[in-house]
């Protein structure tokens, strides 16, 4: 794990924009439904799956609703390619801030985690889902049935991370919500854009479904991509506004998007 003393923290807004854009988060139906799912996650202390293709806004969705409704006692988990148990408490133990060395046995290191996860209410929140396999959400199963521990529990990731759970009818049966996040429709895409990022507003409606239909196909984190290059573009070639040479100009970087 990294010695960032930030881990395990929500980010701030900006942060969670793909390529840092000046961009505003936008009151979406599917953002406004993360935000109803997760308080019923938290009001019954229970575990939620936010899952779905990359690109959708999952990441983004569940921090925004976590910085309205828990941004004090919320911990985060960024996880890599096939984690075990062993990472799962190594990264509790970083992002919880606890003092001192990791304990080296299991159990002991149980009895830690159990202990602090006991002392107050804890959203635990486990992003990069996909990567885990059974015996690791196990792990998560077995800290939460703990009747000592005080938490709720959000696993936000791809579809591979509803595959395993819904095998596991053991898993699947102490999951509370699942919200499956999906491409945006193309008439909410047009509606969006202008207040996602000021470079839209005023661009014909049609030339953004274009796009869309073209190289963003309702996946926000392409919009930002394309959203980037446009600007950089607009910067390069003295542009004010959004032109079909520029839009053919943005294809080109896209690498068969």
């Amino acid at each position: 794990m990294s010695g960032d003393m930030d881990y395990g923290r929500l980010p701030a807004e900006d942060e969670d924009h793909f390529h840092r854009l000046d961009a505003h988060l936008v009151a979406t139906d599917t953002l406004m439904t993360t935000l109803d799912d997760v308080q019923a996650t938290i009001d019954a202390k229970a575990m939620m799956v936010a899952y779905g293709a990359a690109g959708y806004g999952k990441t983004m969705s569940v921090n925004s609703a976590l910085r309205k409704i828990a941004p004090d006692n919320t911990y985060r988990l960024e996880l890599r390619s096939g984690p075990t148990p062993r990472d799962i408490r190594h990264g509790l133990f970083h992002a919880l801030g606890l003092p001192g060395e990791p304990p080296t046995r299991p159990i002991e290191f149980d009895t830690l985690l159990k202990e602090t996860l006991s002392q107050t209410f804890r959203v635990l929140v486990c992003d990069e889902a996909q990567w885990m396999g059974r015996s690791s959400f196990e792990y998560w199963r077995h800290l939460w049935d703990d009747r000592n521990t005080d938490i709720a529990v959000i696993f936000a990731g791809g579809d591979g991370c509803y595959k395993v759970l819904k095998r596991e009818p053991m898993l699947a049966s102490r999951i509370f919500i699942w919200q499956k996040f999906t491409r945006m429709p193309e008439d909410d895409v047009v509606a969006t854009l202008p207040a996602f990022h000021s470079l839209w507003a005023g661009v014909d409606p049609q030339m953004i479904r274009n796009i869309d239909r073209a190289a963003a196909h309702g996946n926000f984190r392409n919009w930002a991509t394309i959203t980037k290059h446009m600007l950089n573009g607009m910067k390069t070639k003295g542009l004010t506004e959004v032109k079909p040479d520029l839009v053919n100009w943005v294809y080109s970087k896209l690498g068969g998007m």
